[in-house]
């Protein structure tokens, strides 16, 4: 063999792109600046549910963080024994967990038809679900508390159920089917062709693709029906054995005005499930968001 045409092989390892651009980097710090004081408000609340109640009120939660420490797990205990947050923190995943599965189930299904199937008035269909978004929630309140009431559901949780279903479907019947729609149509064809049939379409190919919107519509529907406070209160009404964690901190605010230290340990145990979700599904997000508004 010639020397000449033996050739060596320059860096054994390929690099990728600069992790961090000169040209990037004012965005990036805007960004940053942006990210701290987003979080800033999130840190003086974690830092605050932890002090005593003497470093609350004659100093900032700042001082904390610098020697002598002084903190104390005695705020959550409080919260979590005297004033009834556990059992309410147990009754909002009660609610909350099956007001996300169900509207997303059958806003899968629908998705599936309005994007694959063919029936007639498929189209004009879709426009008044969709357009159903536009319906403030406030309109609905008394006259579906008036069916709830007549029916024997008022103050139940299948009656925050059925009521978070209904104002969720819209908005994901809405992000499914349009990342339903743009999946690739040679998928579904090869299917037909191999015998499949709508049902095994949906469980087998559609559902399984569409896994980072749902876990987008999940987020959502999930922070919303948590952090919702309006819905529980008209449909559980005074029932405090079945009211979620929201109305429980909101009464906190009158009969704990003064206490600050009792009232941030109360708001952190109410946000911490969610970020928790969020930081789980977040790789999903963007993907589903992306998805679901700019295919169909």
């Amino acid at each position: 063999m010639s020397l000449g045409l033996v050739r060596p092989r320059l860096g054994g390892v390929r690099r990728g792109p600069p992790l961090l651009r000169p040209d990037r980097l004012g965005l990036h710090a805007v960004l940053l600046g942006l990210m701290a004081i987003w979080l800033l408000p999130t840190v003086g609340l974690f830092v605050n549910s932890f002090r005593p109640p003497d470093q609350v009120t004659k100093s900032g939660w700042w001082t904390a963080t610098v020697p002598p420490y002084e903190f104390t797990l005695a705020n959550y205990e409080h919260v979590l024994t005297q004033n009834n947050l556990a059992a309410a923190f147990v009754n909002s995943l009660f609610i909350t967990i099956p007001a996300t599965i169900i509207p997303i189930a059958v806003a899968a299904f629908a998705a599936y038809a309005f994007a694959w199937m063919q029936f007639p008035g498929r189209n004009l269909l879709f426009v008044i679900v969709v357009g159903l978004l536009v319906v403030p929630l406030q309109m609905t309140l008394i006259p579906i508390l008036r069916l709830f009431a007549a029916t024997g559901l008022a103050g139940t949780f299948l009656a925050v159920w059925l009521a978070h279903t209904g104002y969720g479907l819209p908005f994901a019947v809405f992000l499914l089917r349009n990342f339903m729609g743009g999946l690739p149509r040679e998928v579904f064809e090869s299917a037909a062709i191999d015998g499949a049939s709508p049902v095994t379409s949906f469980f087998r190919l559609a559902l399984p693709m569409s896994v980072p919107a749902i876990a987008s519509l999940a987020i959502f529907q999930f922070l919303w029906v948590w952090n919702d406070l309006l819905v529980a209160l008209v449909y559980i009404g005074p029932h405090p054995e079945s009211q979620p964690l929201t109305v429980v901190v909101a009464n906190l605010v009158n009969s704990l005005g003064g206490e600050w230290q009792f009232l941030t340990a109360a708001a952190f145990i109410s946000m911490a499930l969610p970020l928790a979700v969020f930081l789980a599904l977040q790789r999903y997000f963007v993907r589903g968001i992306l998805g679901g508004s700019v295919k169909g």
